[in-house]
């Protein structure tokens, strides 16, 4: 729960699947890379993993054949991925949700696992210039969500604790990572994951898409208290 009554001061937003529509092109990216690998997945399980570190994605689409296959599939998407990021785009009120956020006094940071070439591209599409307070990478974990380093990084970078910030994201391994670090989870459903799934996963709300949340963000828990 948040301290002092409901005070937040920072906001970890997620970036693929929550601001930037990328969660479709992150399974054909894979799937292409699994076929290439001899060890096709059908997409609806590539999907329900994505948003997960990837060498425990890796575990869960390929089981054992993943010590042997794995490695190789990484590199390929990331080609793949690549390839594709020019159909990246910022999902409607990502843009305005940040600079809302921004301009209540609540620091927005970007929360993120993402590689720092791919983090570039999605920042330059995002292009949320001043809004945002700071950006985690890669860089400052050893593992993805579900571990909840990330998050902790995302607090220590925003300089405030778990109990005064808020958590925005797509997957269950948002609400997951983010209930690890102490922080409650808003979720959203431009990932493609259910609402159900999303709440008992440990959500404490659920909005359509960020422009959802936009629009009723006066009596959503992302405002301070």
């Amino acid at each position: 729960m948040v301290d002092d009554q409901g005070s937040v001061r920072a906001v970890l937003f997620d970036i693929d699947g929550t601001l930037v529509d990328s969660n479709y092109l992150h399974v054909d990216a894979w799937q292409r890379a699994f076929d290439e690998v001899g060890h096709p997945v059908d997409a609806w399980r590539i999907h329900r993993a994505i948003g997960m570190d990837s060498d425990k994605l890796l575990d869960a689409v390929l089981g054992d054949d993943r010590t042997n296959t794995g490695d190789r599939a990484k590199r390929l998407h990331a080609e793949y991925l690549t390839a594709s990021a020019v159909r990246f785009r910022t999902f409607p009120g990502a843009r305005q949700l940040l600079s809302a956020v921004d301009s209540l006094g609540v620091r927005a940071v970007l929360c993120t696992s993402a590689p720092q070439d791919e983090l570039e591209r999605l920042l330059a599409v995002l292009d949320a210039g001043d809004a945002v307070f700071a950006v985690t990478s890669a860089e400052d974990v050893d593992q993805a969500k579900p571990d909840p380093g990330i998050i902790r990084a995302a607090l220590g970078k925003a300089g405030v604790s778990a109990g005064h910030a808020v958590m925005l994201g797509d997957t269950v391994w948002d609400v997951v990572a983010a209930a690890r670090a102490g922080v409650p989870c808003v979720g959203v459903l431009s990932g493609g994951i259910s609402r159900a799934d999303l709440v008992d996963a440990g959500a404490i709300a659920v909005y359509e898409d960020v422009a959802d949340l936009l629009r009723n963000l006066e009596a959503s828990p992302l405002l301070p208290r």
